[in-house]
């Protein structure tokens, strides 16, 4: 077959004929005399040699007819030969007169009457209606010749409308491709035999509900990231705990976002080493944002994961601005408590960013403005709050930077509840995103691979990180495999950088969406193909006759109205140039662990103390103005509780990089900072 520019240039068209059905057809009577030759095999001794007998007998009865019978008789000494009847023979084996062996043997009470062997009389001459009822009644129990051979012709029809329930849609599906076009260029749709053939895969595997078929993918597309689209309830967590489950076979990391909590439930690991993510959880260990700092620069890149910019809105003062004053903050090297408590008092933080171009920002001359980037400073506050002390944790740590040196264990980050989802948001994607920083840079040798399995991936803050994972995470070799619903979702996050994000992994699953203008993005995903098709004109009149003529057109492989269409448990799979759709069956696993072991937090650090009824103010006279015009006395303000060095983290850099947390606390908030 000659190529030219890629195109596959043939004018040969094969005949349309229906070959798996005739096929099918052609072996029905292999399939019929093998059924009828094992239940001729199956009936007694008579009843198999008078078979014949009993077939011609029953053709001839409907017309009335003679025919030549050869009867089988007992014979043996003196007594006079009979016919044969079933009582006479049992199982066993008897030499006949001329030597030959068969598979029976006579009766006791054969054997009783003086009968000793058998033969076959000559033919004579009966009436067929007489002796097609002599078989039926003696020799086959009154079965008709249909009843007693009828379950054969049922079998071999069982068997051929299971056959032609396959050959059929072959050759609709042949028929289709030979009479609606021949593919030129763009992806090919395989089904998972063929896609293993052509990819020859030895990485990751997807089992498929066709019987000892597994999807493989190649090892070298791993690193080149996963994506799985589908709305909820389709199956996307099926597929993912499938994965997880070969990544755990490895002996591989894995950090996983779970939303709905299921996998803990299912991969955790205590002697492993795995690590629960979740202030909520007793399971979950210590952390501080200050043991991710290697350097003051990196405390920008914290920052900047905490506070999101809205609607897409990049350089917004009131997000740029709080950024740079947590990042001021941060180079104190604070414990979470200590930023809290940072954050509940504008005067400290005035005392912390003063002589910094910082502390023009939040000018007190500019009270609309100072308001406005103090809030937003504030916003995270109660997260931060969530989070235990060294002692709550009772001495276990985390932090990022030091899980990505050793990589031990699993990193789960998963929340029980819809209401703990909405406020460990920000926690999670800072951990996530501080994960997938610190997992950019080259592997070591002897490293583990650290895979990122991320469900739901809207359900996260933005993400700063993520892009630059997908685009130069190759190199690392730390896969990323993440769901999501639809593009739009992730637009409203990321903007017009999710169409970049989304385009860059490798292997893209498509699974049923109910949004057509996402079902129409994925099947754009999925790609577009050259038809050439043969056209045919009919022409009447003087130049009556046919016309055929090639037409190319390009259309998509998979339109959106099948991704709408598609079942729960099914999918189309796209790698490279090759499409699969393929349908697999539910897994699950048992569970190992709770969802959440709820942390135990004290009363009075869950609820406010209620306060007694403010005092009425007194009357103040008209004489007494001007003294209800002067500034009151100072109360003094409560300090911010001094804290060493955070973290078990090693601390490359110290000295003059990072300020000191040990300043004099503020009497007087009228003081001039």
């Amino acid at each position: 077959m000659a190529s030219q520019w890629g195109r596959k240039e043939t004018v040969i068209w094969p005949p349309q004929v229906p070959i798996y059905t005739y096929g099918t057809l052609i072996l029905t009577i292999p399939i019929a005399l093998t059924l009828f030759f094992g239940m001729y095999m199956m009936k007694p001794f008579l009843a198999r040699n008078y078979t014949g007998a009993f077939i011609k007998s029953t053709a001839g009865a409907e017309f009335n007819m003679h025919g030549s019978y050869r009867l089988i008789f007992l014979a043996g000494g003196k007594r006079a030969p009979r016919v044969a009847v079933p009582d006479d023979f049992t199982a066993g084996s008897m030499m006949l007169p001329g030597g030959k062996e068969i598979s029976v043997a006579l009766s006791p009470v054969a054997t009783a009457q003086g009968y000793t062997t058998l033969f076959r009389g000559p033919g004579r001459k009966f009436d067929d209606t007489t002796i097609h009822l002599w078989l039926q009644s003696t020799v086959f129990g009154g079965d008709s010749l249909l009843s007693s051979y009828g379950p054969a012709l049922i079998e071999t029809g069982i068997v051929v409308i299971f056959m032609l329930c396959f050959s059929v849609p072959m050759d609709f599906k042949r028929g289709k491709r030979l009479k609606y076009g021949r593919l030129l260029r763009g992806p090919e749709m395989l089904t998972p035999q063929e896609f293993n053939k052509s990819l020859k895969g030895q990485g990751l595997g997807l089992e498929t509900d066709e019987r000892g078929t597994i999807i493989r993918l190649p090892l070298s597309s791993e690193p080149k990231h996963i994506q799985i689209m589908g709305d909820t309830g389709v199956g996307k967590s099926t597929l993912l705990r499938q994965m997880l489950q070969q990544i755990e076979d490895r002996g591989e990391s894995a950090i996983v976002y779970d939303p709905a909590g299921e996998f803990v439930q299912r991969f955790y690991n205590q002697k492993r080493g795995d690590f629960i993510l979740n202030p909520f959880d007793e399971r979950s260990p210590y952390w501080t944002p200050s043991s991710e700092l290697r350097n003051p620069a990196e405390a920008r890149t914290i920052a900047a994961s905490l506070y999101q910019p809205t609607d897409n809105k990049k350089g917004e003062f009131f997000t740029d601005t709080p950024q740079k004053v947590f990042a001021h903050l941060m180079k104190y090297r604070p414990s979470p408590q200590d930023l809290v408590d940072w954050m509940s008092n504008a005067a400290e933080i005035d005392r912390r960013v003063k002589g910094t171009e910082i502390a023009s920002m939040i000018a007190k001359d500019a009270p609309d403005q100072r308001n406005g980037v103090l809030g937003s400073l504030g916003l995270i506050a109660d997260s931060l709050r969530l989070l235990k002390t060294k002692e709550q944790a009772k001495g276990r740590e985390w932090s990022a930077t030091k899980w990505a040196e050793d990589r031990k264990g699993w990193i789960f980050l998963p929340s029980a509840e819809e209401a703990q989802q909405e406020a460990l948001r920000p926690l999670h994607s800072l951990w996530l995103d501080l994960l997938i920083l610190r997992l950019l840079s080259l592997p070591k040798e002897g490293q583990k691979r650290a895979w990122f399995v991320i469900d739901e991936l809207a359900t996260l803050q933005r993400l700063p990180q993520f892009h630059t994972a997908l685009t130069k995470g190759r190199k690392s070799n730390n896969p990323i495999i993440f769901g999501y619903q639809g593009k739009a979702q992730l637009e409203v996050i990321y903007g017009h950088m999710a169409e970049v994000m989304l385009s860059m992994p490798s292997t893209k699953i498509v699974m049923k969406t109910s949004e057509p203008t996402a079902a129409k993005w994925a099947s754009e995903l999925i790609g577009e193909i050259e038809i050439e098709r043969v056209r045919e004109t009919v022409a009447d009149g003087k130049r009556a006759g046919k016309s055929f003529t090639l037409d190319r057109q390009i259309e998509p492989l998979v339109m959106g109205s099948e991704i709408e269409g598609l079942d729960d448990l099914h999918a189309f799979m796209k790698l490279g140039n090759y499409v699969t759709r393929f349908s697999f069956p539910h897994m699950d696993r048992k569970v190992v662990a709770p969802l959440i072991v709820p942390r135990n937090i004290p009363e009075e650090d869950m609820w406010l103390r209620s306060l007694p009824p403010e005092p009425e103010s007194p009357v103040v006279e008209e004489s007494v103005g001007v003294a209800a015009n002067s500034p009151p006395t100072a109360a003094r303000l409560p300090s911010a509780s001094p804290s060493s060095p955070a973290g078990a983290s090693p601390r490359p850099i110290t000295g003059s990089l990072f300020g000191t947390n040990n300043l004099t606390p503020i009497t007087d908030p009228s003081t001039d900072l």
